[in-house]
């Protein structure tokens, strides 16, 4: 009997070695299909991620179970990320996110912050663009500026998300450097890129921020001229603008996209997923998708993302704070 006792602790322990290797950083993998949260409608920026990536990571057999692209819209992310909040610890559960993870909780919209969820991978990132009607006195983003200093009231700018989200902040960002008072610039809030370039270019507004891959076309048709990217290297689908560092201002912000998951996830599950999302951004599926959306590779890893994400809140806390939008 003895024996027998020994022999199961020996197993019980084996067992409870193999459970705790495993909840650490071991061979952990889903058992059942993993919900993507995309925090938006159909058809916009991060359902269309959650789609692309979802499809891929799919087609390559990279996940061991199947991703199911679930919407979650409302409150600018802010209802998608409650829900997953709410399922703390949950292995099956991802969402994609942008810079509003950031700017939402700042500006006092929401109940959660980045600190509530777990970083997986950042996956690739866009410029902002800063266009004028072909026909614009502005030629050049320093003669814009120029202008902002001496006159911001008389400059009003349209932008495709509200007060104090991702639009303003890019341009906020960039009047600061520029040495102009960015409180004092008009911002015309839109419901996405198309209506503020659809403002611009009925003529009610003089200056519109949108996303590179939103303004191409019309830079094709020669509607618009589009004076700076706001990446630090010019963006592959506008190759014949400048940046803002190149026009003279030392300010860079890019649209990056990424995913999360719950908080509170072992190393292994993370592990798992961050090496997914790894293997995906080299599938050549995933690179002809993103030459044909404008997306730029710039992954990083769950640690490197972290870390971004710290210094991005940072910067983007401060510049909520200049402009009077800090909650």
């Amino acid at each position: 009997m003895a024996a027998v006792a020994a022999g199961s602790a020996t197993l019980l322990l084996a067992a409870c070695g193999e459970e705790a290797s495993s909840a650490a950083g071991g061979d952990w993998k889903p058992t059942k299909p993993i919900e993507y949260i995309a925090p938006a409608n159909t058809g916009g920026g991060w359902d269309t991620l959650a789609r692309s990536s979802a499809r891929v990571l799919d087609e390559a057999n990279l996940l061991d179970r199947p991703m199911r692209v679930v919407n979650k819209p409302g409150a600018g992310g802010a209802i998608g990320w409650s829900y997953i909040a709410k399922h703390q610890k949950d292995p099956h559960k991802l969402f994609v996110t942008s810079p509003p993870i950031l700017l939402v909780p700042l500006a006092g919209a929401s109940d959660q912050t980045y600190r509530d969820f777990t970083p997986i991978a950042r996956l690739n990132s866009e410029p902002l663009a800063y266009v004028v009607k072909a026909s614009s006195p502005f030629k050049t983003f320093a003669e814009l500026a120029k202008k902002l200093k001496s006159d911001p009231r008389k400059v009003s700018v349209a932008g495709g998300s509200g007060p104090g989200s991702l639009d303003h902040v890019g341009l906020a960002g960039a009047v600061q450097a520029a040495g102009a008072d960015a409180s004092k610039v008009t911002y015309v809030p839109f419901d996405g890129g198309g209506e503020a370039l659809t403002s611009l270019l009925g003529g009610h507004a003089d200056v519109a921020v949108a996303g590179a891959s939103e303004v191409r076309g019309l830079v094709r048709s020669g509607d618009v001229r589009v004076l700076a990217v706001s990446s630090g290297q010019r963006s592959p689908i506008l190759p014949d603008t400048p940046t803002l560092t190149e026009s003279g201002i030392d300010y860079v912000f890019d649209i990056w996209r990424g995913v999360m998951a719950p908080k509170g996830l072992t190393e292994g599950q993370v592990a798992y997923y961050e090496k997914a999302f790894a293997e995906m951004v080299k599938q050549d599926s995933w690179k002809k998708e993103s030459k044909k959306l404008g997306w730029t590779d710039d992954y990083l890893g769950s640690k490197e993302f972290g870390k971004f994400l710290d210094e991005q809140n940072k910067e983007f806390s401060g510049i909520l704070t200049d402009v009077g939008l800090k909650k």
